[in-house]
Order: C-alpha cells, then sequence, then structure tokens
C-alpha cells in the first residue's frame, strides 16, 4: 500500500486484514459467502500510545508490519484510498504472530 496520510491517534491501530485460504486441509474450495473474515492482520499504521495516570506517555507495544490476531468482533471498519482496513484500540489486539 503506497504511504497514507492518516496517522491514528493514541493507542489506535490500522490494521488490513490478511486473506484467508479459499481451500480447506482437505482440498474442499470454501464459496466467498461461506467465508469468516480473517482475524488476523497486518499493522500498516500505529498511534503515538496512551497515557498513564501520570500523564507520562506509554508506547505501544505493536509497530507497523507486524502480523496480529484480533477478536472476531474488533475495531471499526473503515476505506481509505480504496482500501477496507480496520481501526481499533491496542487492547483489541490479542497477540503477535512470529
Amino acid at each position: 500500500m503506497a504511504k497514507t496520510n492518516f496517522r491514528p491517534l493514541h493507542d489506535r491501530v490500522v490494521v488490513r486484514r490478511v486473506e484467508s485460504e479459499e481451500k480447506t486441509s482437505g482440498g474442499i474450495i470454501i464459496p466467498d459467502t461461506a467465508k469468516e473474515k480473517p482475524q488476523e492482520g497486518e499493522i500498516i499504521a500505529i498511534g503515538s500510545g496512551a497515557r498513564d495516570e501520570a500523564g507520562k506517555l506509554v508506547p505501544l507495544d505493536v509497530k507497523e508490519g507486524d502480523r496480529v490476531l484480533f477478536g472476531k468482533w474488533s475495531g471499526t471498519e473503515v476505506k481509505l484510498n480504496g482500501e477496507d482496513l480496520l481501526i481499533m484500540k491496542e487492547s483489541d489486539i490479542m497477540g503477535i504472530i512470529g
């Protein structure tokens, strides 16, 4: 994706969903209507971080390029530069892959 001029605020991140497999391990092809949205994505932009009780900036644990797992209903779907993306809080991310 070309560099976007959108930067999320505070502890929010922008995630691009990773496309899921179109075939099962047994070779059965899954039609688009039966597919679930993937719960895996790549971080493409991050905010500056959250503030603690003392007002000190706490940086995020994720960085751009990380592959992450997130909840099924996490984030808000948006369309930026013609691409479907998710904006979510860092707390909605369950973990980093690899």
